[in-house]
Order: C-alpha cells, then structure tokens, then sequence
C-alpha cells in the first residue's frame, strides 16, 4: 500500500517571514505553523526559489503534526 503525500506550500516575503502556508491550523499563524513543521519535519523540507518551498509530508505525519500543533 502506497501513503499518501501531502505537499505543503510555503511562500515568503523578501524580509523571510513566512506569508502563507498550507495545511495550517486556525490556532497558528502562518510562522508558527512554519517553526513547528520545520522542527518535526526538516527532512521533508526543500527550498525553491523565489521566496518558496514545500514539505513532502506523508498524510499521517501531517495530521498528527496539525492535533499537536491545535492542542
């Protein structure tokens, strides 16, 4: 069986402040959930340029990041 990937897009201004990022929780603004993805999931990050990047995050790992981060 295949896991699904969840891929997370992050975009950010030229002062490299987080502007917006997916799969965010309401209780978190868009750095927070930027800080928090970053220290449990660094390994899936990949930078871009042009101020981007995205994290490949398998599903489960996701939703489990998001309750922690909600809690």
């Amino acid at each position: 069986m295949t896991t699904e990937t969840v891929l997370v897009h992050v975009r950010f201004a030229p002062n490299g402040s987080v502007v917006e990022i997916g799969e965010r929780p309401s209780t978190l603004n868009p750095q927070q959930w930027f800080n928090d993805l970053s220290e449990k999931a660094g390994a899936h990050y990949q930078a871009y340029a042009g101020g981007r990047g995205l994290f490949r995050i398998p599903r489960t790992e996701i939703e489990e990041f998001k309750t922690q981060s909600a809690a």
